[in-house]
């Protein structure tokens, strides 16, 4: 069996345990979305929010979502 299909049928962590990187990271397909940002931040998705973010991700790129999360 190979590490992909094991890594898809994994039973899921007992709640006292951390949760294994390999379920916690997808590495997305492309680039981040300011709502992706707004998500990652903690905050609401409103209007203000996703201009922030849209802000945020024409200043730092990538790099503006890579600073909030694991």
């Amino acid at each position: 069996m190979s590490e992909e299909s094991e890594s898809l049928s994994a039973p899921a962590p007992d709640a006292r345990e951390a949760t294994p990187d390999r379920l916690l990271h997808t590495g997305g397909d492309g680039p981040p979305s300011a709502e992706d940002l707004v998500l990652a931040s903690g905050r609401d998705l409103t209007p203000e929010n996703v201009e922030w973010a849209e802000r945020r991700l024409a200043e730092e790129g990538r790099s503006a979502i890579d600073k909030r999360l694991p």
